[in-house]
């Protein structure tokens, strides 16, 4: 075995391009033939500890032996690599892969006390910053607003952003990606989530609320006969729950006092109470009244289109009071 090639690795996390990558730089380390691929979700620990031996026995030089799917091993498996990895076969490099791990779980520190463990993990609240750096990988530039655009377009799936990354990369051809870019070159195609239309109307940013809304019927992949609906129905619950936290407050009731009430946890209650401090309660009442009109609008009350109806009345139940 080379001397820089360590018994066994841990290749992991959520970064499954990162994860890919390094994977991919590992087997070049090995001819094709030296290569065994096993899935953790068929073959057991014990599968994995004969195919390492079996290597290291009748093998020649170096040998790979790769396993996928590793998180999904049970006990019985990690105990099995654990004790294979005390005294592993000479020549033979055993790869574990697999998806979200942390870094103390039973298979890393299997693996940490004669190998490496690599876990790559991404934020949720980050995906706009590992974005910037996926073009730096291919040598290009984005400013931050194109990396956050193009995040809300495709949403968070990593491969799918870095597939977007490679394009805009190659197509800029060292000019820095802006987010003009990205909104023609990029198919929108992640969902909208619902608080976006819900956190624009608590600020009563009625262009937000009608950005957030069409995003949500662009985005679903149903019909907007279908969408419309849900999408009212989901607003008419927010405002409900908004005129009981009003309520509640004004019996002198925290946001954390009053989550247990309105069915929340203490941190959407916060943010509740703060939208409600927006409106009045006859505000209030009269947007639950409007989206009942709007319900009747949809359902055969209006000869109006219903994407018109929906905007009308989403402008009347945010814009201030004049």
């Amino acid at each position: 075995m080379a001397d820089d090639l360590k018994p066994a690795y841990l290749i992991a996390g959520s970064d499954r391009p990162k994860v890919d990558r390094a994977v991919a730089r590992l087997r070049t380390r090995f001819d094709a033939d030296a290569v065994e691929h096993l899935d953790a979700s068929e073959a057991t620990g014990e599968d994995v500890v004969a195919a390492c031996n079996a290597m290291g026995l009748f093998g020649s030089g170096t040998r790979l032996v790769l396993v996928d799917n590793a998180e999904t091993w049970k006990a019985a498996e990690v105990k099995a690599v654990e004790a294979y990895l005390k005294s592993p076969a000479p020549g033979t490099t055993l790869a574990l892969v697999g998806g979200d791990m942390k870094k103390d779980a039973p298979l890393a520190k299997a693996v940490a006390g004669s190998g490496d463990v690599l876990i790559w993990d991404v934020q949720t609240k980050a995906i706009h910053r590992w974005i910037a750096e996926q073009f730096k990988v291919h040598g290009a530039k984005a400013d931050p607003e194109a990396c956050r655009r193009l995040a809300d377009l495709v949403g968070d799936d990593l491969y799918e952003l870095a597939g977007e990354v490679d394009k805009l990369a190659t197509w800029a051809n060292g000019v820095e990606v802006n987010d003009a870019d990205v909104d023609s070159l990029v198919a929108p195609r992640a969902e909208s989530p619902p608080w976006t239309l819900t956190d624009a109307w608590g600020t009563r940013d009625v262009g937000g609320v009608l950005r957030a809304a069409e995003r949500m019927l662009d985005r679903t992949g149903d019909p907007v006969s279908r969408t419309i609906p849900r999408l009212v129905g989901s607003l008419t619950n927010h405002l409900r729950r908004a005129r009981a936290a009003q309520r509640l407050e004004a019996k002198g009731l925290s946001p954390a006092d009053a989550a247990a009430q309105l069915g929340m946890k203490p941190y959407p209650a916060q943010k509740l109470f703060g939208q409600v401090r927006n409106y009045s309660p006859a505000e209030l009442d009269a947007a639950l009244i409007r989206l009942a009109d709007l319900d009747h609008a949809l359902k055969g009350g209006s000869r109006l289109a219903n994407e018109l109806e929906l905007e009308r009345a989403l402008v009347e139940i945010t814009q201030p009071a004049t």
